[in-house]
């Protein structure tokens, strides 16, 4: 039986981890294994016809069981295993990776170097990168900033305070499906509806929690935060996901800075609603100031889930 204390500490040594480390190039990542175990079990299912939209939800229920599954499996493990779980807790955060990176592709810009940040871009983001100039570059960094700070650390936070590293697991590969299947396209319009939908429901707390406390980050960063919060929800509801656009209008209002407009994926023109203030733009001032608002909104983030989201699981345990 997990020791109470540690109900605290590896979520705890997860953030500082993510944090100070990221997520080092090379090193072995349960993503990476969960994406390869998609790519085949998509191929095997298109090999024998199998009905796409039942195969993607069974793909649902079958790969978050098995990691939930494994992951608890392997930190029940005697000695060894309070170390697993600090590792599997600090790899399913990815606030530490996500600023690095950005913050990469903002210093290329800063230099001069638009083929570099298209490229450096291109690592972030499933759109196309290759005809984007200066101001669309921005933008778009801005925006998966803003989204991702949900997705990739206060959501995985949630489920790890709330559930342990092996429900933290689940949900990461309910969102590993939905970031390789879930879009509407002819390819992964039915094979990709479970995971999508799933996605949604999980992710439906943590999203509207990242905006409270981007809103908390920003009135201490002395930003516009009563103004922003006035005027973001409206925003929000304009996003085809009933999540992606609450950190990111949240971010939009309280930076000024526009996002949304035409962006392409998969050769196609897709015209994006517009989030923040209308005649708004974002230059590199303003993408430094999101870095830092977004690590900031992490730390309170992690402050708070924590201690909360921990009592509540020592409660129903």
């Amino acid at each position: 039986m997990e020791h109470p204390a540690a109900v605290f500490l590896i979520p705890a040594l997860a953030v500082v981890l993510d944090r100070l480390l990221g997520d080092p190039v090379n090193w072995p990542h349960p993503v990476r294994l969960i994406g390869k175990g998609l790519d085949l079990f998509e191929a095997a299912v298109r090999r024998t016809n199998l009905n796409l939209r039942l195969a993607g939800w069974g793909a649902v229920l079958l790969f978050a069981w098995a990691a939930w599954f494994v992951v608890a499996e392997l930190t029940s493990i005697r000695y060894l295993g309070p170390l697993l779980a600090v590792y599997f807790a600090y790899a399913g955060l990815a606030l530490g990776c996500l600023l690095k990176d950005a913050r990469r592709v903002a210093e290329l810009l800063d230099s001069g170097d638009l083929p570099g940040a298209r490229t450096a871009l291109s690592m972030l983001v499933s759109r196309e990168t290759a005809g984007l100039d200066a101001p669309d570059i921005r933008r778009t960094l801005a925006e998966t900033v803003s989204e991702n700070l949900n997705d990739g650390f206060t959501a995985p936070l949630f489920y790890l305070t709330l559930l342990g590293p092996g429900g933290l697991w689940a949900y990461k590969a309910v969102s590993t499906m939905d970031s390789m299947w879930g879009y509407r396209t002819d390819r992964y319009i039915d094979l990709g509806q479970g995971a999508a939908m799933t996605d949604d429901v999980l992710a439906w707390i943590p999203a509207r929690l990242t905006a409270f406390f981007l809103f908390i980050a920003g009135k201490q960063l002395g930003l516009k935060a009563a103004t922003a919060r006035g005027r973001y929800r409206e925003d929000a509801r304009k996003m085809e996901s009933p999540n992606a656009g609450y950190p990111m209008a949240a971010a939009a209002w309280l930076l000024e800075g526009r996002m949304g407009g035409p962006t392409v994926y998969f050769g196609k023109v897709k015209d994006k609603p517009v989030l923040g203030p209308e005649g708004t733009w974002w230059d590199g001032p303003k993408l430094h100031k999101l870095f830092r608002l977004a690590a900031k909104t992490g730390t309170l983030a992690a402050c708070v889930l924590i201690p909360v989201l921990g009592l509540i699981r020592l409660l129903f345990a």
